[in-house]
C-alpha cells in the first residue's frame, strides 16, 4: 500500500475508534431523565433536589414536563421509555398503577419508614404535602374581626357575607361540603360511601351556589379574585395562597380545616436508567433533603423528622405539620379514580343549573 495513503487509513481509523469510544462513553455516563409539571413546583424541585443531587454523585439530569400517565403508557407500548422518574399527585399516580406504568418501590429500593403512614405508596416514594384550605381576604375579614377558618365558616355566609370561588372540579369540594355539614372528618369517606351521604353533600353544594361568583380552573384564579376583591372567600391550594401573600396580596389561610393531598416521585416501568433513578429517590426522602425543599415552595414534608429541620417561621406556613394534620384527611384517591366520573358529572349540572 502507499505510504501515503496507508496513513490516511490509519489516521481514518483511528479517528472511528476515538468517536466510537466517546460515543460508548456518552452511552455509558451517568444520567437521568425527569419529568414533572414545570413552573415554580418543577424549580423548587430542580434547586432542592436535582441540582444537590447531580453536585453530589456526578448524574446528569435532563427535565421535562407534562409527564401525563398516557404519554408513559405509550412510552410503555412502543417500547420507546425515555423518562425514568416522574412526579405524580396520588389520582395520576393511581391511574398509572392501574395501567402497570410504575415500577413497585420495595423497602431494598427505597426505606420509608419515617414517611407519614397515610402518605406511603407502594409505587411512589412521596415527595411533599399540600392541601386545599381556606383562603380570605383581610379586607373583608381584618385581624382583630372574627376572621374564617374552617369549612363550616366558608359556608356561613351570614356570620362572613361576600361572594365565594371554588374549583370546577368536585374532589375536595365535595369533601369539604360534608365536613361542613358536620361529618367528622375520618367519616367523611365512609358516609360518601353512601347514596344518602352523596346527596347530602350535593344538597350542601346547591346551598352555597348562590354566593359562588367564579368556579375556577387554574390555581392562579382564587389568588387572583381574592386579591382584586371578586371574592372575600376561596377553597384553594394553600401553596398558591401563601405566593399571593408573599407577593403582597391582602389574604390570609385558614387552617381550621384542609384536606391533603400527597405528591410524589415515581420510576417509570422499564426506566432506562433505572439505578440512578432509585439514587434520586433515596436522595429526595432523606429528611434534611425534605426540609430544603420547604425553603423553595410552601408545601410540606413528608416526614415527621424534618420538622425539626425547618426554620419556625416556615413552619407556621406549611401544611404538613403535626398539628395541622390533626386536622385534615387526605384525599382518597382510590375512590375518585372509582367514582370521579359519575361525580364529575353530577357536579357539573349542578354548577350549570
Amino acid at each position: 500500500m502507499n505510504l501515503k495513503w496507508k496513513n490516511v487509513t490509519c489516521a481514518v481509523a483511528a479517528t472511528v475508534a476515538l468517536a466510537s469510544g466517546v460515543a460508548s462513553g456518552a452511552a455509558h455516563a451517568a444520567e437521568l431523565n425527569f419529568a414533572s409539571w414545570g413552573g415554580n413546583y418543577q424549580g423548587a424541585i430542580r434547586d432542592a433536589w436535582l441540582k444537590p443531587f447531580s453536585k453530589e454523585t456526578g448524574i446528569a439530569i435532563h427535565e421535562d414536563t407534562d409527564p401525563q400517565v398516557a404519554k408513559i403508557r405509550a412510552m410503555i407500548d412502543t417500547k420507546s421509555v425515555t423518562w425514568d422518574v416522574v412526579t405524580e399527585n396520588s389520582a395520576r399516580l393511581t391511574r398509572g398503577i392501574k395501567l402497570g406504568v410504575f415500577e413497585k418501590i420495595t423497602p431494598d429500593m427505597v426505606k420509608q419508614d419515617h414517611v407519614i403512614a397515610n402518605a406511603r405508596n407502594d409505587y411512589g416514594v412521596p415527595s411533599e404535602i399540600f392541601s386545599t384550605n381556606i383562603g380570605f381576604s383581610t379586607q373583608a375579614f381584618p385581624a382583630g374581626k372574627p376572621q374564617p377558618s374552617t369549612f363550616a365558616d366558608f359556608w356561613d355566609v351570614k356570620k362572613f357575607p361576600g361572594k365565594r370561588t371554588m374549583q370546577d372540579d368536585p374532589a375536595t369540594v365535595i369533601e369539604a361540603a360534608l365536613i361542613a355539614d358536620g361529618v367528622a372528618p375520618a367519616d367523611v369517606y365512609k358516609v360518601l360511601a353512601t347514596k344518602e351521604g352523596m346527596d347530602r353533600a350535593f344538597k350542601k353544594i346547591e346551598e352555597i351556589k348562590p354566593h359562588v361568583a367564579r368556579w375556577w380552573k387554574s390555581g392562579a384564579e382564587p389568588v387572583n379574585a381574592l386579591g382584586s376583591g371578586e371574592v372575600v372567600m376561596a377553597l384553594g391550594w394553600n401553596g398558591r395562597f401563601q405566593a399571593g401573600i408573599d407577593s403582597g396580596l391582602p389574604i390570609a389561610m385558614g387552617w381550621g380545616d384542609s384536606i391533603a393531598q400527597v405528591g410524589y416521585f415515581a420510576i417509570v416501568k422499564g426506566s432506562p436508567n433505572r439505578d440512578a433513578a432509585i439514587k434520586l429517590l433515596n436522595f429526595m426522602i432523606q429528611p434534611k433533603n425534605q426540609a430544603e425543599f420547604s425553603k423553595y415552595i410552601a408545601y410540606g414534608p413528608t416526614t415527621e423528622a424534618a420538622l425539626p429541620l425547618i426554620d419556625a417561621k416556615r413552619l407556621e406556613l406549611l401544611p404538613s405539620t403535626t398539628e395541622r394534620l390533626k386536622n385534615s384527611i387526605f384525599l382518597n384517591s382510590d375512590f375518585w379514580d372509582t367514582n370521579g366520573p359519575a361525580i364529575t358529572e353530577r357536579y357539573n349540572q349542578v354548577r350549570a343549573r
